[in-house]
């Protein structure tokens, strides 16, 4: 049986879960900022709660963001369509990540399927990163949601057949990269065919530069392509980063990020880039050496 949780050295216990709380949080909201704030609400909540009546802990910090998550869900789809917006990125140095960002990015999810998540009804999507993502089981899910395990199972099922078509990466890290890198080479070269070498057919790109720039997207290779060589800004400056746990590429210049482009790669093409160029939902971007 578990031990009831003392009050002494809770915020230390606090701290061992925050990286998975957070991660949950992110993958359930597309938002870093948001998916902090609900990890500090847990926290608030726990701080007030009487910490000797909770027996397992990290299940209460669980149950509690993911209500505090499907509480965010369900005010924005009931606030109406919004403008399209791409989820704010996961950005780590390119190479060895240190224990912080390694646990951040354990359970990725790349940009292209978080954009099919902001699709799913807020209870799809929980029951869908709780389970196919993080394991958890049907029964912790229910009594979370409210329902039985066989109707969070269902949620889970609808949601699974959605997300099936989304393009998602394959190959090892070192071959994406290798894409990547020929992606940024063809680019900063103005080279179209050696663009159009590395792109899928049916490549994908959306860009969102926020409320002011809009959105745009581009679909075909010749398109793509063409589209990527008349924003050559955005490969000029760019300097190889990890993504959403994949090989991407960051922009930044004037101390600033300036954009970030996450990568499908899908049998050795690139299949979606998503480009979020935004600077105001890229302040949580640590440039560190990137600033051109």
């Amino acid at each position: 049986m578990t031990s009831p949780v003392t009050q002494g050295g809770l915020a230390e216990r606090f701290e061992r879960y925050r990286p998975r709380l957070f991660g949950i949080a992110y993958r359930m909201l597309g938002s870093v900022s948001e998916a902090e704030d609900a990890v500090q609400d847990s926290w608030l909540r726990l701080d007030r709660a009487d910490a000797t009546a909770i027996r397992d802990l990290e299940g209460w910090l669980v149950t509690a963001v993911s209500r505090q998550c499907l509480d965010v869900l369900r005010a924005r789809r009931a606030r109406g369509p919004e403008s399209s917006h791409l989820p704010e990125p996961l950005v780590a140095p390119d190479g060895p990540l240190d224990p912080e960002a390694a646990a951040m990015l354990g359970e990725a999810i790349g940009l292209a399927l978080l954009v099919v998540l902001d699709r799913l009804a807020p209870a799809e999507r929980l029951a869908f990163v709780l389970h196919d993502v993080f394991g958890l089981p049907f029964a912790e899910i229910a009594a979370i949601l409210g329902k039985t395990p066989a109707a969070a199972r269902q949620l889970a099922s609808r949601a699974r057949k959605r997300v099936r078509g989304a393009p998602l990466p394959s190959g090892d890290l070192q071959n994406q990269r290798e894409v990547v890198a020929a992606f940024l080479a063809a680019a900063r070269g103005g080279d179209l065919q050696g663009l159009l070498d590395v792109l899928d057919p049916e490549a994908v790109v959306r860009a969102d530069f926020g409320p002011r720039g809009g959105s745009r997207e581009f679909r075909g290779a010749q398109a793509v392509a063409t589209g990527i060589l008349a924003y050559a800004q955005f490969t000029r400056y760019g300097r190889p980063a990890i993504v959403n746990g994949t090989p991407g590429i960051v922009t930044a210049w004037g101390g600033r990020p300036n954009a970030v482009m996450a990568f499908t790669v899908v049998s050795g093409r690139i299949a979606e880039i998503d480009i979020v160029a935004d600077p105001e939902r890229l302040t949580h971007v640590d440039i560190g050496g990137l600033d051109a």
